[in-house]
């Protein structure tokens, strides 16, 4: 176990400003990745499958959130053994994963709302993607506002493409919110 986080994952935080490396850039910046697992393991992963025909136990994801000073916010995936040719579709989420693969909550919206038309990849963070022929995929989503603070936790990857579908996978994210106005 590192510092309270399951060894299956890894999590580094850049912060605006500090010395971080030749080449850094200055901003907020989260790196996850893990390896899925199934809810109830004895590690308690991070990364849980709930449908082990889509995303295989042991399959690999990593996010990471760049949050330029008072610029924009960019969102990238990257996953391995998925099911090759699969759509997916995959959002950013308001709660951490849990057993139940309802526990992460809806998609993270901008701006909140219950209506359809806010449902939308300009409203949300949106990473669908396609599984190569080895299972890798990656995408990215960049918008101009950042994170409200304690409203993002978690990336879901739903079974199709799109606003909607069945639950698959969830991966929990500290994603750092944006202290600026919007």
């Amino acid at each position: 176990m590192l510092a309270g986080i399951c060894a299956s994952a890894v999590v580094t935080a850049l912060f605006a400003g500090g010395p971080v490396g030749a080449g850094a850039v200055e901003g907020y910046s989260v790196r996850a990745q893990a390896r899925f697992d199934v809810p109830g393991a004895a590690d308690r992963p991070v990364a849980l499958t709930y449908d082990r025909s889509l995303v295989p136990v042991g399959s690999w994801i990593e996010v990471r959130q760049h949050t330029a000073p008072g610029g924009p916010t960019t969102v990238r995936l990257k996953v391995a053994g998925m099911k090759p040719g699969h759509a997916y579709g995959v959002h950013v989420h308001q709660k951490p994963c849990g057993a139940d693969p309802e526990a992460a909550g809806g998609h993270y919206q901008h701006r909140p709302s219950g209506e359809a038309h806010h449902v939308s990849p300009e409203n949300e963070v949106w990473l669908d993607f396609t599984a190569d022929r080895r299972g890798a995929g990656a995408a990215s989503a960049r918008h101009d506002w950042g994170f409200r603070p304690g409203e993002a936790s978690s990336v879901v990857i739903h079974d199709v493409p799109g606003g909607a579908g069945a639950r698959a996978a969830c991966f929990t994210v500290p994603f750092e919110p944006v202290g600026r106005d919007e």
